[in-house]
């Protein structure tokens, strides 16, 4: 009759060892599904963000504005993108998404180049430098920071 018994818990602790193995893997799996779709998200953010950087980046009459910004002016806040920058301010709006919220900001290079004013939440950084044209050097660092924002 002990035999038995020993038999009934061997048993009991088999069943609660495979029920803790389950939760572990279903914890795992939902877990692993939101950081997927961080993932997605953030590549979706990279690749917008990057393509308002080259086309401003690629575009002379744009390009010709952040290079006429004088460097003792700098670095310039998304607020303070005034009528030098106007085309810049007004492509970089036109680019963006709706589910997205970006403001930029014009440093120079080498220098720390931070935006404080943005609200919480995760916030995606991309920059390109824009040295020179065909009449003007003067490295400049254009920084794009975009937020979700709820739709």
């Amino acid at each position: 009759m002990l035999i038995k018994s020993k038999k009934g818990w061997i048993r009991l602790v088999e069943v609660f060892i495979a029920i803790l193995l389950l939760t572990g893997v279903l914890f795992v799996v939902t877990s692993g599904g939101n950081s997927s779709k961080k993932n997605t998200l953030y590549i979706e953010v990279s690749e917008k963000e990057l393509a308002i950087l080259r086309d401003i980046e690629l575009n002379d009459t744009l390009r010709a504005e952040v290079l006429s910004v004088n460097s003792g002016d700098l670095p310039i806040e998304w607020d303070n993108f005034d009528s030098e920058l106007e085309n810049v301010k007004e492509r970089i709006i036109y680019l963006t998404p709706s589910n997205l919220e970006c403001v930029a900001k014009i440093c120079l290079i080498n220098e720390e180049c931070i935006m404080n004013d943005l609200s919480d939440g995760d916030v995606y950084a991309k920059s390109v430098i824009i040295s020179a044209n065909s009449t003007v050097y003067s490295p400049r660092e254009l920084k794009l920071f975009c937020i979700g924002k709820e739709i």
